[in-house]
């Protein structure tokens, strides 16, 4: 991401997203009644008296809309920011509606009435990013799965299944290992060729680690990305999950912020497994233990500011700074991954504590 001009005074940040990941986090920043200029296409119909109706050139035009609604389709690349035209050449009226399309490598500028810390907090950590997603593939004898770390989530790119012969037919199964290295193999590297990412290689028994065997024979540079073999209790994607969710891919991703949101939400959840009094989840036990200085972490859900009513994200936005004004630390976890699944599942809310904080009357 980046910041190509900032000014709080009159409320606006100008920024140019660089990947995907950039567009994720515009997704968590942009929010109902905010106003979003761009470059976009509209349709300028003409004026002359007998034009045919509905017919008219789409021309590139620099307008912004006060948003109503945003929307990210992580596939296509792209940022839907809908709402009325607020400031427009004199070609399109105001007051009409329109989306504006905001890709990779074009500039937008956000104007805010008022700028929370971890929104702007959040635009400068993503301007600090540039290390390379981690390839994670999960191989054992029924199948293998590749995807990448981002930090919106697991990003699936290819799951195979299949059968090997059992070990008691010995030239079978060597063979048949060999067939199915070499296609998981040329898997992973269509995977790693475009930016030569860092490997974490995962399993079930020892298959794992004779795949690695297998890439240092048959593909050194391919090799040379591998961080780390782990063993895991599950294959495929569910395997990937584990890894994430069990602390294995840390150090392949710890400057990564979905492994921080992860190990985050697996010490609020073994606290409230254990029966601990130093976690409490929901805004109004949240709320009050922010009042009391108590919160150590505010483990927030993304969708909670993002869809909350107006009334409801000024509430939440006030807890957040309670929190950091007495020395607490804030967490806005993607719910495009397991961690903020679970997190909803909690209300969206939680926080862990230094000290207990107990229900009175």
């Amino acid at each position: 991401m980046k910041i190509l001009e900032k000014n709080l005074q009159k409320g606006f940040v100008k920024v140019v997203p660089e990947t995907i990941d950039d567009l994720w986090h515009l997704y968590n920043v942009i929010y109902e009644n905010d106003e979003v200029y761009a470059f976009t296409k509209r349709e300028i119909k003409p004026n002359e008296k007998y034009a045919r109706p509905g017919r008219g050139e789409r021309v590139s035009v620099f307008l912004g809309v006060r948003v109503e609604t945003v929307s990210w389709d992580k596939l296509l690349g792209r940022l839907r920011v809908h709402g009325i035209i607020c400031q427009a050449p004199e070609s399109v009226p105001t007051g009409a509606h329109h989306t504006i399309s905001i890709s990779l490598n074009t500039a937008a500028t956000i104007v805010k009435k008022e700028w929370a810390k971890h929104q702007l907090e959040r635009l400068t950590r993503a301007s600090r990013t540039s290390e390379k997603p981690v390839i994670v593939l999960s191989i054992d004898d029924e199948g293998y799965a590749i995807a990448t770390t981002a930090q919106y989530g697991i990003n699936e790119k290819i799951e195979e299944r299949m059968k090997l012969p059992g070990k008691l037919e010995t030239e079978k199964r060597t063979a048949a290992i060999r067939e199915y290295f070499t296609e998981a193999m040329n898997s992973l590297r269509t995977v790693w060729a475009p930016a030569h990412s860092p490997i974490v290689i995962i399993g079930v028994g020892y298959v794992k680690n004779d795949f690695a065997k297998f890439l240092e024979n048959e593909a050194g540079e391919i090799a040379r990305s591998i961080l780390d073999v782990k063993g895991v209790n599950n294959g495929g994607v569910v395997g990937i999950n584990e890894a994430l969710r069990s602390g294995i891919l840390l150090k392949a991703m710890k400057r990564l912020r979905i492994g921080e949101e992860a190990e985050i939400m697996e010490g609020v959840l073994k606290r409230l497994g254990k029966g601990e009094a130093t976690v409490t989840y929901g805004l109004e036990h949240v709320e009050k233990a922010a009042k009391l200085g108590a919160v150590e972490t505010l483990v927030l859900a993304d969708s909670m500011l993002r869809g909350s009513s107006d009334e409801q994200r000024l509430r939440l936005e006030e807890v957040m700074r309670e929190v950091e004004k007495k020395g607490g630390s804030v967490v806005v976890v993607s719910t495009e991954h397991e961690a903020g699944a679970k997190l909803i599942s909690l209300g969206g809310v939680a926080s862990t504590l230094r000290f207990p904080v107990y229900e009175t009357g």
